[in-house]
């Protein structure tokens, strides 16, 4: 069998908790913590590759850089990834290498919760073993890891996700069957109409259930977002005008307007003749402090937070999300003013 490359975190490559999560890239000959349950499941590892959850977080690229040039230099018939579970960071990171790694043409075993930003990031590009949300499930995601990279190394065939038990790649594949589509087509029909909903391309996305109602406006403290790209003028913190990988916080204490000339826009998805001409059109900052002059809010949030929303992929847009939320949710502010383009 040919070389067997495994990714882990820092965690699971025995180099320490959360105050390792920003150590750098480093690479280990043989197994190293799962590892060592997938050789028993008949899986030797022969290289193991780890990255501090942080470090990869903050130093996407960086992080990369070093890993992919590992797996140039190894030239592995096949990279597992994980198992992650539950693990938002972690679960990025694998996502995030199985993509590079597939796009190089390396056969990718990635294992995660269905929910896990891993699976959007990897792009379908990794076979996804599906997993609990934490360690316990181990044990029943290794055999199926073992045996689908086993395969991918040695060149076998691998079946379809039903029949392998990884998730949907969403890839669209030629195959000869007994029956048109037209047949098929009726069938589908015929089955929703009683009550079973399938489908042979399953759709991808994500449903996040709207939070309630603010009961009191006048006592709430309200924040303003925006994916329009605004910036101080000149963009000094390099805002990226597309595949934005970052978020930024600017502050808006004793700020009433944000004036022509201040800030502008570096979105690449729109023309930004008018909104530069009135920044207050992408982030409405003289109409939320008349709001709060007025009583009809309590206070505004001393700060606005930015992005790029142009040609985000959905698991780099959720986790800024959720990075800025919990901000928010540190300062108590009860409402969010979100505005794009």
């Amino acid at each position: 069998m040919s070389v067997v490359v495994h990714y882990v975190n820092q965690f699971f490559a025995g180099l320490g908790g959360e105050e390792a999560a920003g150590h750098e890239p480093v690479r280990f000959e043989g197994p190293q913590g799962p590892g060592r349950g997938l050789a028993a499941a008949g899986l030797e590892v022969d290289v193991t590759l780890a990255c501090g959850d942080d470090y990869f977080g903050e130093r996407e690229a960086d992080a990369l850089a070093i890993l992919l040039g590992w797996l140039d230099e190894l030239e592995p018939g096949v990279l597992v990834c994980g198992p992650s579970f539950g693990s938002g960071r972690y679960g990025y990171a694998c996502g995030v290498l199985a993509r590079e790694a597939g796009r190089r043409g390396l056969p990718v075993v990635a294992a995660m919760t269905p929910d896990s930003p891993g699976v959007l990031a990897a792009e379908g590009a990794a076979y996804v073993v599906p997993t609990g949300s934490n360690v316990a499930g181990m044990r029943e995601a290794l055999p199926v890891v073992a045996s689908l990279a086993a395969r991918l190394a040695s060149g076998d065939a691998v079946g379809g996700p039903e029949d392998e038990g990884y998730l949907p790649r969403g890839l669209r594949l030629n195959a000869l069957v007994e029956r048109t589509g037209a047949e098929r087509a009726i069938d589908l029909l015929l089955g929703k109409l009683a009550g079973d909903v399938r489908t042979e391309i399953a759709p991808s996305g994500d449903h996040v259930a709207p939070a309630p109602p603010v009961e009191d406006l006048a006592s709430v403290r309200l924040a303003l977002v925006t994916e329009a790209g605004c910036v101080p003028q000149g963009n000094p913190d390099r805002l990226p005008t597309r595949h934005a990988n970052v978020w930024l916080r600017y502050d808006l204490a004793g700020v009433g307007s944000l004036a022509e000339g201040d800030y502008e826009s570096v979105h690449a998805g729109f023309d930004t003749t008018t909104a530069n001409a009135d920044p207050n059109r992408l982030v409405p900052l003289d109409a939320a402090r008349a709001l709060e002059r007025e009583g009809i809010v309590g206070t505004l949030h001393d700060a606005f937070y930015t992005t790029s929303g142009v040609d985000t992929p959905v698991a780099v847009a959720a986790r800024h999300g959720q990075e800025i939320a919990a901000e928010l949710r540190e300062a108590q502010v009860g409402a969010v003013i979100l505005t794009g383009t």
